[in-house]
């Protein structure tokens, strides 16, 4: 009998997943960690925020990502993927619509940190799924479909967030957590009734031609190395993660600050960031789909490594544009790519335990880059010094994934 998915579907049910992830990842990032850049220079004015408890504030949100990353395996084994990422994305909506109410520091810094527990529980499934859907050569690319859900996510604001502050004022930064609560509570809606865990599930194939029959892909085994090569994969995952949300943190903030632009105008740059990215996770993770994941996260790292250097030695709204169009078009390459090659290197029993674990490096990272920044940015009165010590991780960064092996066959 055919599958009741082909009956309402005219193509496989693995492109209804890939629509569906890509909203979940629009609102558990998207939304609820890349708009807090907008939102952050009127919550500064309108509390009296120092950049210190700025930088705390959005370590707060990666150190509940990083407490979820840790319980996410075990949970999907319990509640499988869907009800996860349902639940993750109403923690994530109630908690901005709580935001949106809050006077002073301290429940923020609590309310922002359930909602990173929430994008743990969102995020860590969502992208496993896209190895079950997709097989190898198609994983990359479909990953990067996934992943424009946060480009979306960083136009939507720069676009939503000047429009509210104009419309409301000081209260502008209020009426932006309320909506963007009530857009994620919808999609939390919208995750529960079109996710399915597997293709099997649905009588169902991966999307993609299979390669030549290799049963071991199936089989949990330990290759000698792999503890190894996943803690260089971790280790890579870690730089990514001290450094892109430095820069998606304080840009905004710097623009306005220390290049005195108007909000609305850093707003529009912003939004550049998301349209430039819409290319990064799809282009880049096609990319290493054919030339393999170890030079297409080197040449990753190279782009934000130059995005960096040329935000921290502010030559200028010329080289702080072109810093820009790197940072977009290179920004969410990384998890995409790192979401194949997980699969490649340690194989389909293994992925989905293998990426929470890369990811526990990642949210580490994201721990320690904003509340870093924020505190040499208190120091130097600005984000200089923190771009270029971006820009010199992210080299090092590069040099270590160019040295990654190519994954094993079968």
């Amino acid at each position: 009998m055919k599958p009741i998915c082909t009956r309402f579907f005219p193509f496989h049910y693995g492109w209804v997943i890939i629509a569906t992830g890509a909203l979940v990842i629009f609102s558990c990032l998207g939304l609820a960690r890349y708009a807090y850049a907008m939102l952050l220079p009127g919550m500064q004015a309108a509390l009296g925020l120092s950049y210190q408890r700025l930088g705390l504030i959005g370590t707060a949100n990666f150190s509940g990502y990083l407490a979820a990353v840790l319980v996410t395996p075990r949970l999907a084994r319990r509640l499988r993927p869907r009800p996860l990422i349902a639940l993750g994305l109403m923690l994530i909506s109630l908690s901005m619509i709580a935001i949106s109410r809050c006077h002073g520091f301290v429940p923020i810094l609590c309310l922002y940190t359930l909602a990173g527990v929430g994008g743990g529980f969102a995020n860590i499934p969502m992208m496993a799924l896209v190895t079950f859907w997709f097989r190898s050569p198609l994983r990359g690319r479909a990953a990067g479909l996934v992943l424009c859900g946060n480009g979306c996510g960083l136009i939507f604001s720069g676009a939503l967030i000047p429009l509210l502050n104009r419309c409301y004022g000081a209260d502008g930064w209020r009426v932006g957590w309320l909506v963007l609560g009530l857009v994620s509570l919808a999609i939390a809606a919208i995750a529960a009734l079109f996710l399915r865990n597997s293709p099997a599930g649905m009588g169902l194939e991966p999307v993609g031609r299979p390669l030549p029959a290799s049963p071991a892909q199936l089989i949990p085994r330990e290759r000698v190395g792999d503890g190894a090569l996943l803690v260089r994969l971790g280790l890579l995952y870690l730089l990514f993660g001290a450094t892109f949300m430095v820069y998606g943190t304080f840009i905004v903030t710097s623009m306005i600050r220390e290049y005195g632009f108007s909000e609305a105008r850093a707003g529009l740059y912003w939004s550049w960031v998301g349209m430039f990215s819409l290319f990064s996770g799809v282009g880049f993770g096609s990319l290493s789909d054919r030339i393999g994941r170890g030079p297409g996260l080197g040449l990753v790292f190279i782009l934000q490594s130059a995005a960096y250097l040329l935000a921290g030695l502010q030559l200028g709204p010329g080289a702080l544009f072109l810093s820009i169009l790197l940072y977009g078009l290179a920004v969410f390459a990384i998890p995409a790519i790192m979401t194949a090659a997980v699969g490649d290197y340690l194989g389909l029993s293994r992925a989905a335990g293998a990426l929470a674990t890369v990811t526990v490096f990642f949210a580490a990272g994201q721990t320690i880059g904003p509340a870093g920044a924020g505190l040499l940015g208190g120091a130097w009165g600005g984000f200089a010094p923190a771009y270029l010590l971006c820009s010199l991780l992210t080299a090092v960064a590069a040099l270590l994934a160019l040295r990654l092996p190519p994954p094993p066959e079968g």
